[in-house]
């Protein structure tokens, strides 16, 4: 009776999601490669450093870009490390490359490119987001109790010699039908370790409750805030400008550990806030600083270092990391690759194999002359 209702769940659940978990991964695989993808087709996002030349600070950035562009609000700039162009975000949908080394304004680009209209798929079905992020969100729920009834289904019935080959191989020479059975039993299995893992990091990031039950399983206190309260000592009397040279400064030669020429640093234009820069951009995690706007001092609310987080605070941390495989560079990207390839074929496979199953059962049984059923 257990195994009848498994494998009832695992059918009428795959076919429930299965168009939005095709979408989830075929998406993931673009968006899996999108900095290698984009460093070789966008020649915008490379700058070659003059022999001799260092990196100009934000406030002489900042205004060859104003110079260009004066009708345009200027809200913050990254950049990107050596041999890199710096990029300022807008008040448009564009984004504005340039050179950190000569100041020259390299390109305008749209920020509704090809891996931009993937995410927006990815994280809600290009649907409005309060009615997208929630299917979403479900959707991976149910992928994820997929993952769980698809184990029960593929568990051999005898460690023998035979059922180790059925469970582990593909029997390419079979005919179509086993070959897509295999294609689904066995694929499934090898790509399940990672599924699992992007369905959890995904579902964390889909739902407050999952999160605070994992913060809590791994040793977290979750009646703690999760964002502090942050109020400054009194407001700016410099210029936006000026506190992002000074704060750059801070960041790449004080506070930041890892690639600490690549760095993000706001211009906050209202004098009472704290005002926002990011370093420590490693592997798909990043370390979020705030400075009070009057003494330029960091402020208690910004991140820790990872070394400083407790173990609970890390996996929340590493979340993102884990999700698109940016932990263990190439390797970890292309194994993930992989796995979100099988993850698009199987609602494809499951779906023959359920239709092969229905017109066998719905075929009419022939009869003889003396009304004997055929077998």
């Amino acid at each position: 009776m257990l195994k009848k209702i498994n494998a009832w769940l695992h059918l009428w659940l795959g076919l429930a999601s299965g168009i939005i978990v095709v979408i989830l991964s075929i998406t993931g695989c673009v968006l899996v490669f999108k900095q290698e993808i984009q460093s070789l087709s966008s020649p915008w996002l490379h700058a070659e450093k003059p022999e001799g030349a260092k990196v100009l600070a934000p406030s002489v950035l900042y205004k060859a870009v104003e110079k260009v562009l004066p009708e345009k609000e200027i809200h913050s700039v990254w950049y990107h490390g050596e041999n890199k162009t710096a990029h300022f975000s807008l008040n448009s949908d564009s984004m504005v490359y340039v050179n950190p080394y000569t100041a020259e304004v390299v390109a305008m680009v749209d920020h509704d490119d090809i891996f931009h209209f993937m995410d927006e798929g990815h994280r809600h079905l290009w649907l409005p987001v309060k009615i997208g992020r929630p299917i979403i969100g479900w959707a991976t729920f149910i992928f994820f109790g997929l993952l769980i009834t698809g184990m029960v289904l593929w568990w051999p019935k005898k460690w023998n010699k035979k059922g180790r080959e059925q469970s582990f191989k593909v029997k390419w020479k079979a005919r179509f039908k086993r070959v897509n059975y295999d294609l689904h039993n066995v694929l499934g299995f090898y790509s399940l370790t990672l599924a699992v893992l992007m369905a959890i990091t995904g579902l964390i990031m889909s739902f407050t409750w999952f999160s605070k039950s994992v913060y809590f399983l791994t040793g977290g206190d979750t009646n703690k805030p999760r964002r502090q309260k942050m109020e400054v000592s009194a407001p700016s009397v410099n210029s936006p400008l000026y506190n992002a040279d000074m704060i750059y400064k801070k960041v790449t030669e004080e506070i930041g550990q890892h690639n600490k020429d690549q760095v993000i640093v706001y211009f906050e234009e209202e004098a009472d806030h704290p005002i926002y820069a990011c370093t420590d951009m490693i592997n798909g995690h990043w370390r979020d600083l705030y400075f009070d706007p009057a003494t330029l001092e960091l402020m208690t609310g910004s991140g820790k270092t990872m070394d400083e987080l407790p173990f609970a605070d890390k996996v929340r941390k590493l979340n993102y990391t884990l999700h698109v495989g940016a932990f263990g560079g190439m390797v970890s990207k292309t194994l993930y690759f992989l796995a979100s390839l099988i993850c698009a074929s199987l609602p494809i496979t499951g779906f023959y194999i359920w239709w092969g199953k229905k017109k066998k059962s719905t075929k009419k049984p022939k009869t003889d002359t003396n009304q004997n059923v055929i077998a």
